[in-house]
This record gives C-alpha cells, structure tokens and sequence, in this order.
C-alpha cells in the first residue's frame, strides 16, 4: 500500500478527520532543514504550499509553552528557537554564521553562508545562501528570502501566516534591501533589484515606473532600482514606491549599491 503523503495527512488532521499530529513535527522539521519550504517558484511564478502554513497553525494549537532560557531573563513561547542546545559541531554543519543576539526560531531555515546580525527570524521563513540579515532586521513569519541578498539595518520583511492561501513576502536572488525599509502583504522583490533607503512595498502601495508612467501594484520588476516618493490625491499626497531605472545583470554585478542609487 502506497503511504499517504504529507499533505494528505496535514489535510486529514486540519479538518478534524484525523488525531495522529505526528504529520505536523514532520512538517515543522522539513521547514527547519530547508528539505521543504513555504512557498516555491514552478514555471515562473511563485506558489504557497498552504498545508505548510497550516502545519505551523497546527504546530500552535498542539504545542504547550514552555521555558525558554535567556541571557538576562526567561521566555515563555510554544515555539522553541531553532539553534537550542546547538554544539560547534552543529554550527559547523549548519554552516551560517549567528552574532550575539540574533534569534530564529524552529522551522525557519538559514543557509550556509547566511551571515545573522543581531536580528529576527520567524517561523517557516527560508534564507538562502550568502544573504546578511543586519542588524535589527526582521524577517518575518513564511518570509522566502533568495540567495546573495543583504537585507539591511532595521529592514522589516512582513510575515504571514492567514489568510492561507496569500503568498508571503518573496524577495528573489541578489537584491538589496535598503536601511529601514519595509516589504509586507506578499510584496515580491524581483531578482537583482534594489530598495533605497526607508521603501514601503505593500500589495497596496502605487509603484510608479518613471521612465515609462505604468502603474503596479505589489512587485518590483528584475533589475529595478527603487526609491520611495509621493504622489498627490485629491485630499493629500499619498506614499508610493517610484522606479528610477532598470539595470542590466552585468550593471548589477559590477556596480556598488551606492553608485547604482546615484546613477542617472
């Protein structure tokens, strides 16, 4: 007899057709080694596997919070932190560097070569190799973060857990994200681009393409440079993200983040 997938499982226990939760520690595990991760890009276009997310509600509603011992005082939480009673010889496996005072919790997955400033990392989230994390950065909960990334000083990238079927926020292979920067509501960072300094990107925000006036919504093109900026309303001058020039993958490559924000 062919064994019942995963999913299946996952689905028979979220619907209250089956008790064995078994499923939902082999989820929360597949997150925490990258074996699995919350969302995935299949021909181009990038898709939430929704029984992961539901496998990390499950995970809340079955877990009982215990102690979590600190530096200077106690926690209290259901989920324990990713790296507890980690030996040098897990580190050197893991293969990620973590400064004092960066925390990740269980089921989110850091890739080797991943370099924690003092930051956050939520549950389900996906780092891939290469990325810095700075300090006071969040990345939140399902959060898919590509590789040779930089995610900069007090950057905040959104998490989400519901509505299920929502995308969380996906930043792509090598993008910048600029100091105090903040991406939310499933907003996708096309590969290469970059955010100045304090960009806003929600599914709601105007993203204004300056060279050529189009108008979107919730995704930054490949290769974009972005800044934030205004535009007036009948009542008042809202936030917006503006599109100040497009590169090439050889530009991106070979010019530093400062001289591609003052090229003109």
């Amino acid at each position: 007899m062919e064994m019942e997938s995963l999913e299946s499982r996952i689905e028979k226990l979220w619907n209250g057709q089956e008790d064995d939760i078994s499923c939902v520690q082999e989820a929360m595990e597949s997150l925490n080694c990258g074996k699995l991760r919350i969302a995935q890009k299949i021909n181009e276009q990038w898709k939430t596997n929704e029984y992961l997310k539901k496998a990390i509600l499950l995970f809340f509603k079955h877990r009982k919070s215990e102690i979590i011992h600190g530096n200077e005082c106690e926690f209290f939480d259901k989920v324990p932190l990713k790296t507890k009673n980690w030996s040098e010889a897990n580190f050197l496996e893991a293969g990620f560097r973590a400064v004092p005072g960066s925390l990740v919790r269980y089921s989110a997955y850091i890739a080797k070569s991943v370099i924690l400033m003092p930051s956050f990392v939520n549950v389900g989230a996906y780092v891939d190799e290469g990325t810095m994390v700075d300090t006071n950065a969040l990345v939140g909960s399902c959060a898919q973060i590509g590789k040779n990334c930089h995610i900069s000083d007090g950057v905040s990238i959104g998490g989400v857990l519901e509505p299920l079927q929502a995308t969380p926020v996906i930043v792509e292979d090598g993008c910048f994200i600029g100091v105090r920067s903040c991406v939310t509501e499933g907003a996708i960072i096309g590969e290469g681009a970059v955010l100045g300094a304090g960009t806003i990107l929600t599914s709601s925000i105007k993203i204004l393409d300056k060279k050529t006036g189009e108008i979107s919504y919730g995704k930054i093109p490949p290769y974009a440079v972005v800044v934030p900026g205004t535009y007036a309303s009948e009542n008042a001058n809202l936030s917006c993200a503006i599109i100040v020039k497009h590169l090439d993958e050889r530009t991106r490559q070979k010019t530093s983040i400062n001289e591609i924000l003052r090229l003109p």
